[in-house]
């Protein structure tokens, strides 16, 4: 299988896919009074306990941000860009196991499941930025024609996911200790990322690491352009180039073990 039947395959199933993604969002808010509503809720939530123990208790507080509200924009936006980057991956991770059954009984091209948890995170995110769109000037940061970078992050960010997902996703296959892994290392990720804190507030041995971790040159990125009226800088368009290349390894990776995934699974 080549990369133009693969393409062909997905756009072939196209109906396939939106409607899986449709029916996932159905199906996840099935009996639940506010439904949607969960998907802001449960971000907003851990900000509000963050806010509470390190803005209040800690005193903690944002450099170059004179705004009472600045902590909690500051949280908004940094666990809005992991969220994207964090279930994208796990939910590609698993999901071709979590797809086993499908894969055995139905005659649909493997890479349309990638595609619907995909499309499903991508609704979510999409929510999530409106939402953060219109609570960031209530919090007093009004819109900045920085903002129009925003597309441009959320793509490469999807895209860094994308790739490092459909990779873990075929060699969870084979080696399922990956998924166990997986989740170990997104928590220590998600603080190596300056999502709750500054870089600024980094001790000094620990600022080399930060650096090496891709996402917080994407979280640095978010903050910049919805915050500080900054424009990303280099490291976003380094990472889209790691992002382009780490699609293809996933995805040539995914054709060569295609035919024996049904087997193992």
């Amino acid at each position: 299988m080549n990369a133009t039947a693969l393409v062909r395959g997905v756009w072939q199933y196209r109906g396939f896919v939106s409607s899986a993604v449709r029916s996932e969002f159905r199906s996840r808010y099935a009996r639940s009074r506010i439904g949607l509503a969960w998907m802001v809720l449960h971000p907003l939530f851990l900000v509000a306990i963050f806010t509470v123990v390190l803005s209040e208790v800690l005193a903690a507080r944002m450099p170059g941000i004179d705004n009472v509200f600045g902590f909690a924009a500051y949280l908004l936006v940094g666990i809005m860009a992991w969220s994207l980057f964090a279930e994208l991956t796990q939910r590609l991770s698993t999901v071709f196991i979590d797809n086993a059954s499908l894969l055995k009984k139905l005659s649909v091209p493997r890479a349309s499941l990638p595609m619907i948890a995909f499309g499903s995170v991508a609704v979510t995110h999409l929510i999530l930025l409106l939402v953060l769109l219109v609570a960031l000037p209530l919090l007093g940061f009004a819109p900045t024609l920085h903002w129009l970078w925003l597309p441009l992050l959320s793509s490469v960010t999807a895209a860094f996911a994308l790739g490092l997902g459909v990779l873990l996703g075929t060699l969870n296959v084979f080696m399922r200790d990956v998924g166990q892994v997986l989740g170990v290392v997104l928590q220590l990720g998600f603080w190596m990322t300056p999502i709750v804190y500054h870089p600024s507030m980094l001790p000094a041995a620990l600022e080399p690491w930060v650096v090496l971790n891709p996402m917080a040159t994407m979280v640095v990125a978010y903050h910049n352009v919805l915050l500080f009226g900054v424009a990303p800088g280099w490291g976003v368009a380094i990472l889209a180039l790691l992002a382009l290349g780490l699609n293809f390894l996933a995805w040539f990776m995914f054709r060569r073990a295609a035919a024996d995934v049904v087997d193992v699974l």
